[in-house]
């Protein structure tokens, strides 16, 4: 049982080996993720959801990301996953491994012909990236390239410490491509009324309790998005539907994202921010009465205790999920619990610029994987504080140059990893 109800959520880190021509030196977790779980793993949370982890090498979020598949498997893997968990739970906090398969959404650069539900291409780039036209998956290789990976993954995750995994079926990846009709056009078992297009993650989740049972007290649960149900005029029933058989199946805990409960009534926001935010309170609040064991946090746009005890008091959820703002804060748990304090930091970048907040927060990400703990007073020492308002001016400056030349790379066909390495000249 998680100690608390703040939940660190889960962000792409991009701190791992990044080897695709040296199977077994990929994907492997550097020191520098060690140190920034450390941070975390010493902020107070009540559970720490980690970054996605990829079950196939062919199937990357994005270079450096963290794999556990059977190429990759190794001593020195393990070794590493070891130190990872122990990080996380530094100070008590459930170690959850958040597991994904990229599917469509595998960049180019990664897979050009990806695998996914069905051939449907995403279009456009995002951050720069391009995506290639998938395969559909075979009945068997649903079996044996994702419901096996899955499994010994989650496998890996319970022998090296971690005390659960979360199974991603949002933000677009291969389950929520089953999830969602926009993307599932199959006419088998695996596509059609919301029990079929649900079952892949019902299977992955019965496969993985015939390896660890749910009397060991290792955690499976499940990240949903609200924006997969709202394409093609689809109704909350179907999510619903979905959440009555994941309550029914076992599921711990689902993960629900998708829009920001917090919203201030002065905010101006275009009509389609105002509609998709709309449904993101009523969707939560109709799949919460299916959920009758499985607990439900919610992860969206939390900046202030008010809200975050309301949320709970509202029966809205059981917890929330803190993202962004605690790669500025790693110990704003710690700081809300222990302290008295009442928000987050009050950043001066544009918080409707998603790219610019995003590229922030992987920065944020790099500074606090520099140095361990034991090596530093607090475990915000050496983050940059974009409250500071001229801090936040030199940053936004000088990230468009590194950005210019990320561009640049992407345009070649380059692999890109790594972040801006952004010196805020704070001593530790």
């Amino acid at each position: 049982m998680a100690r608390n109800r703040l939940m660190k959520a889960a962000m792409t880190e991009r701190l791992s080996t990044y080897s695709p021509d040296s199977p077994k030196e990929h994907g492997i977790p550097t020191d520098s993720l060690i140190n920034l779980y450390e941070k975390w793993g010493n902020g107070g949370f009540g559970m720490i959801l980690t970054g996605n982890v990829p079950v196939d090498p062919l199937h990357l979020e994005g270079p450096g990301n963290l794999l556990i598949s059977k190429e990759n498997d190794s001593p020195k893997l393990r070794a590493q996953l070891k130190r990872h968990a122990k990080a996380c739970k530094a100070d008590g906090a459930l170690a959850v491994v958040q597991l994904t398969h990229g599917g469509r959404q595998t960049p180019t650069i990664v897979n050009p012909h990806p695998r996914s539900s069905s051939d449907i291409q995403l279009k456009g780039k995002t951050l720069g990236l391009t995506y290639g036209k998938p395969i559909p998956l075979t009945e068997e290789e649903i079996q044996s390239d994702v419901v096996e990976r899955f499994t010994f993954a989650a496998e890996v995750c319970h022998q090296a410490g971690f005390d659960g995994v979360e199974l991603h079926g949002g933000h677009g990846h291969l389950l929520a491509q089953f999830i969602s009709p926009t993307t599932n056009k199959r006419t088998d078992k695996y596509g059609g009324n919301a029990e079929n297009r649900i079952r892949i993650v019902l299977e992955i989740y019965d496969s993985i309790r015939s390896k660890i049972p749910q009397s060991s007290g290792f955690l499976v649960g499940l990240k949903m998005n609200s924006v997969e149900f709202q394409e093609e005029g689809l109704k909350t029933n179907d999510a619903k539907r979905m959440c009555e058989l994941i309550d029914e199946k076992g599921f711990d805990f689902v993960d629900m994202c998708g829009g920001t409960y917090e919203k201030h009534a002065f905010e101006h926001q275009p009509e389609s921010t105002k509609i998709r935010e709309a449904f993101f309170l009523k969707f939560t609040d109709q799949i919460r009465s299916a959920l009758k064991s499985t607990k439900m946090y919610v992860t969206g746009g939390f900046r202030t205790v008010k809200w975050m005890v309301k949320a709970i008091e509202d029966g809205n959820c059981d917890g929330v999920g803190l993202g962004r703002p605690v790669t500025a804060e790693p110990d704003l748990p710690r700081k809300i619990l222990n302290f008295g304090v009442l928000a987050a930091a009050d950043t001066k970048i544009n918080q409707k610029d998603h790219a610019i907040t995003i590229a922030a927060s992987m920065t944020q990400i790099w500074q606090a994987g520099r140095f361990p703990v034991e090596k530093i007073q607090k475990v915000t020492d050496g983050i940059m504080d974009l409250s500071i308002q001229t801090l936040a001016t030199r940053y936004l400056n000088e990230s468009k140059i590194f950005m210019a030349e990320i561009g640049k790379k992407l345009e070649r066909g380059e692999p890109v990893s790594g972040v801006f390495e952004f010196e805020s000249n704070i001593a530790v």
